[in-house]
């Protein structure tokens, strides 16, 4: 048991000396450097055709700018 507590403990102390010079550096977060993009990859899986619910996003984000492009004529005329 002591084994644990003393893996654990020297976890802990390795994420507070990760934290500190995180802090002390003053970086903000960045992201990675392109992610599946930089890879030459469209998409995460390898399905031909995108699954039920990204349909239903897909068709509401559709639905969503024709309501914008309807306003934006209403208000133009």
């Amino acid at each position: 048991m002591s084994t644990f507590i003393l893996a654990f403990i020297f976890f802990v102390a390795m994420v507070l000396a990760m934290a500190v010079g995180y802090i002390l550096q003053r970086k903000t977060i960045a992201g990675s450097c392109g992610g599946l993009g930089a890879l030459g990859i469209a998409k995460a899986c390898d399905c031909p055709e995108p699954c039920d619910r990204k349909k239903e996003r897909m068709a509401r984000e559709e639905a969503r700018q024709k309501k914008i492009a309807e306003w934006e004529k209403d208000k133009i005329i």
